[in-house]
């Protein structure tokens, strides 16, 4: 059974690497960083400010909160589990399409950057479910799906890593969800 589900991460992660050009080979690297993200991220703080007013100040400190806590807790499994990165797989790495030689740590379940936009983009989600700007709240999921599939385009985690550490990084989020409520009425 576990050895079934290898063999389909890892035909699904072959499937999702083989999608190569010079286009996306010289875009996605760049798509992977946050940095990137800094005007869609003012985006949402202005859109939340909106909403919370005074109150935004309380939600940095939770997003922050949150990316500490996401990315030290995947760090931790990964270090715990030690599942070599595809790019680091024997079996694997030479059938991988690597971009600017770019092959990850050793390790990669569960993926850091999966288990932190997971996190964020459910966290904020949770602040404007009742909000009617609908492409405030599509913006959130598409960020995460296209920040986790630069992973697997780059060829350095398995679907699996990927879904594992969007579901750290959304029990991270409903905890930090609960926590601003309590402590911001």
């Amino acid at each position: 059974m576990f050895e079934s589900l290898k063999k389909i991460d890892g035909e699904l992660l072959l499937f999702g690497n083989s999608f190569h050009n010079s286009f996306f080979d010289a875009v996605i690297p760049h798509l992977t960083d946050f940095w990137v993200w800094i005007p869609l991220f003012i985006w949402w703080g202005i859109e939340l400010y909106k909403i919370y007013k005074r109150k935004l100040i309380i939600i940095v400190f939770c997003v922050i909160g949150i990316l500490v806590a996401a990315d030290r807790s995947s760090v931790l499994v990964k270090n715990s589990v030690k599942r070599y990165r595809p790019t680091h797989n024997i079996e694997l790495k030479d059938k991988i399409h690597v971009v600017n030689d770019y092959r990850g740590g050793q390790y990669g379940y569960v993926s850091s950057h999966a288990t932190n936009a997971a996190a964020v983009a459910l966290f904020l989600f949770l602040l404007i479910k009742s909000y009617p700007k609908k492409w405030l709240k599509t913006s959130l999921f598409l960020w995460a799906a296209i920040f986790c599939y630069t992973r697997i385009y780059l060829g350095v985690h398995y679907p699996f890593d990927l879904f594992s550490g969007a579901l750290l990084g959304s029990l991270l989020a409903f905890v930090f969800y609960k926590i601003f409520v309590r402590f911001s009425t």
